[in-house]
C-alpha cells in the first residue's frame, strides 16, 4: 500500500512543473494554483536577534522623524548626543538640570542637612532629588509646578502654578516653616519673540524673589534662572540691598549655545 501511493504520479508531476509537494499546507495554496513551487518551510522562523529588534525600532524612529518639524528634530538630535543626558540616566536623575544645581552647590554650599528647601518650578523633579539627598531625613523639601511631576521620596509637590493666587500661601505651609533656601528654575513658555520671553522670564523671576523675600530665614540663599537681556537691574539692586553676596553663574551643564545663567544670592539679610 505504502509503495502504491509513492509511486502514483500527480497532477504536477504530469505537467512537468517539477516534483510536486508531499502534502501542501493550507498556506501554500494560493502558491500551488498558479502552478507555482510551493515555498520551502523546513522550520519555524526563529525569533529575531536583540540586534536585529534594535535595528527595527531604528528604523522607525527614523521613519517617524521624518513627520517632525524641524525645531522638534533638532532638540531630539540634540538631547541624543548630550553627555549630561545620558549621565542623568546612568545615575538616576530625572534631568540634566541635577547637574546644573549640584555644580552651584558644591561651589556656594547651598544645600545643607536638616535645611528646609523650597523648589519652584521643580518639574520633572531632579532639583528636588538633589536637594532631598542633601538636606536628609532631617530637612524638609517641598516644590511646586503645574505640571505633574511623579513623587519624588522625600519631598512634598503641590501640583498648582506658582502665579496662582494664593499658591505661595500654601507651599509655605507646606514647607512648614522659614525656608533656608529658596530654588527657581521656572522658565515661561516661549513665543519665538526674543524681548517678549525675556520679558516673561523676568517677571517670573520676580515673583520668586518676593517669595523669597517673604520666607527665608537670616542667612538665606535664593538661586534663580535668568536669561542674558539686560531687563535685570532691578532684581539685581534688589538682590545686593538684601542679601550679602550675589553672583552670576552659568553651569557647565547649562548648554554653550543658551543664554541662560543663574543668580547665586547668599546671606539674607531681611527685605530692605
Amino acid at each position: 500500500m505504502e509503495r502504491r501511493n509513492s509511486s502514483a504520479k500527480s497532477p504536477a508531476k504530469r505537467r512537468g512543473a517539477g516534483k510536486a509537494p508531499k502534502r501542501a499546507k493550507k498556506t501554500d495554496i494560493a502558491t500551488t494554483a498558479l502552478g507555482a513551487e510551493p515555498e520551502k518551510r523546513s522550520r519555524k522562523k526563529d525569533a529575531p536577534s536583540r540586534g536585529e529588534a534594535a535595528q527595527r525600532d531604528l528604523n522607525v524612529h527614523v521613519k517617524t522623524a521624518k513627520k517632525r518639524d524641524y525645531a522638534s528634530t533638532i532638540w531630539l538630535k540634540r538631547q541624543l548626543n548630550d553627555p549630561y543626558v545620558r549621565k542623568a540616566k546612568a545615575e538616576g536623575w530625572r534631568s540634566r538640570a541635577a547637574f546644573k544645581l549640584l555644580e552651584m552647590d558644591e561651589k556656594h554650599r547651598l544645600l545643607k542637612p536638616g535645611a528646609k528647601i523650597a523648589d519652584l518650578g521643580c518639574a520633572p523633579g531632579g532639583w528636588l532629588q538633589v536637594a532631598v539627598k542633601a538636606v536628609g531625613k532631617t530637612g524638609k523639601v517641598a516644590g511646586i509646578d503645574y505640571l505633574h511631576v511623579p513623587p519624588v521620596p522625600g519631598a512634598d509637590i503641590l501640583e498648582m502654578d506658582f502665579l496662582d493666587e494664593g499658591a505661595p500661601e500654601k507651599l509655605k505651609e507646606l514647607l512648614g516653616g522659614p525656608a533656608d533656601v529658596v530654588l527657581s528654575d521656572m522658565a515661561a513658555p516661549t513665543t519665538g519673540h526674543r524681548s517678549t520671553d525675556h520679558l516673561r522670564i523676568v517677571a517670573l523671576a520676580e515673583a520668586a524673589l518676593d517669595y523669597a523675600e517673604d520666607v527665608l530665614a537670616p542667612g538665606g540663599a535664593f538661586v534663580c534662572k535668568v536669561f542674558a537681556g539686560g531687563a535685570e537691574g532691578d532684581i539685581l539692586t534688589r538682590l545686593k540691598q538684601n542679601f550679602e553676596s550675589v553672583k552670576h553663574v552659568k553651569p557647565k551643564a547649562s548648554r554653550s549655545g543658551s543664554a541662560e545663567k543663574y543668580v547665586v544670592a547668599t546671606g539674607f539679610r531681611g527685605r530692605a
